[in-house]
């Protein structure tokens, strides 16, 4: 019985327009954990868990592949929260088919199925301004410092939104260039405020003295931004009073 599991995302640190006129683009947040596992369990050609079986379809037959038996998807974070389940999954079945190809083929054969899609697929994505619409890198980027996020899941999943809704973030990828965690914390706090405005995450942010936070921007996770050792024993009970649901806590960054 053949099994992996895919890591995925928590959000993102940036994501909006390059202008009044340019591709949505988005600075992932890496999260080192599994979002997906999926296993082979049988003869046939199916799937079930929470990837659609056209998408399934669609991804393989772009591919050039066929299904490779009896596919069994399981979600560990919550699908539609913005942790990549969907993207997550769509990597697993290629890869459970004998995908061995070039990421980026895997990548816009995602986007095509999905609309918009995650670069999961890609190494060293928490590098990359990525446009997610088009599948393509847009340029390179420092990394998130070394840090330590505490979050979790606030509200109903989120549906991706149209490109002409997100906010301009230009300004927020110029600065991103030369800044330190405290200056990333802030603009990634910014980038989530100009989608969600003062929202519960935000003020627990400034209720537990984090530096920043950070969010799904077409998803329910949210995540706070700590120094390494700063998390306050309370975290978790803040978060679950604020509303968040499937907690988490990670280290990130540096890489």
């Amino acid at each position: 019985m053949r099994m992996l599991s895919v890591p995925g995302h928590f959000g993102e640190l940036l994501q909006g327009r390059l202008g009044p006129e340019g591709p949505v683009a988005l600075m992932t947040l890496p999260l080192p954990l599994p979002v997906i596992a999926a296993q082979v369990t049988g003869p046939g050609a199916a799937v079930a868990g929470p990837l659609p079986p056209p998408l399934a379809r669609g991804l393989l037959r772009r591919l050039g592949l066929g299904f490779p038996g009896r596919v069994l998807i399981r979600a560990r974070l919550p699908v539609g929260g913005g942790a990549g389940c969907s993207t997550a999954a769509l990597v697993a079945l290629a890869r459970l088919a004998g995908w061995r190809g070039d990421p980026m083929d895997l990548a816009r054969a995602c986007v095509a199925v999905e609309g918009a899609s995650d670069p999961l697929m890609l190494p060293g994505a928490g590098r990359l301004l990525w446009a997610s619409r088009e599948g393509r890198v847009l340029g390179a980027m420092p990394p998130l410092a070394r840090c330590e996020i505490v979050g979790g899941f606030f509200g109903p999943p989120q549906a991706t939104r149209d490109a002409g809704a997100f906010a301009d973030i230009s300004d927020l990828i110029a600065g991103w260039r030369a800044a330190d965690l405290p200056r990333q914390a802030a603009l990634a706090s910014e980038s989530a405020a100009r989608r969600w405005g003062d929202d519960r995450a935000a003020q627990a942010a400034r209720a537990l003295g984090a530096l920043g936070w950070t969010a799904a921007h077409t998803g329910s996770a949210r995540g706070l931004i700590f120094r390494r050792g700063a998390v306050p024993p309370c975290w978790r009970a803040a978060l679950l009073a604020a509303g968040g649901r499937s907690l988490l806590r990670f280290r990130v960054g540096g890489e």
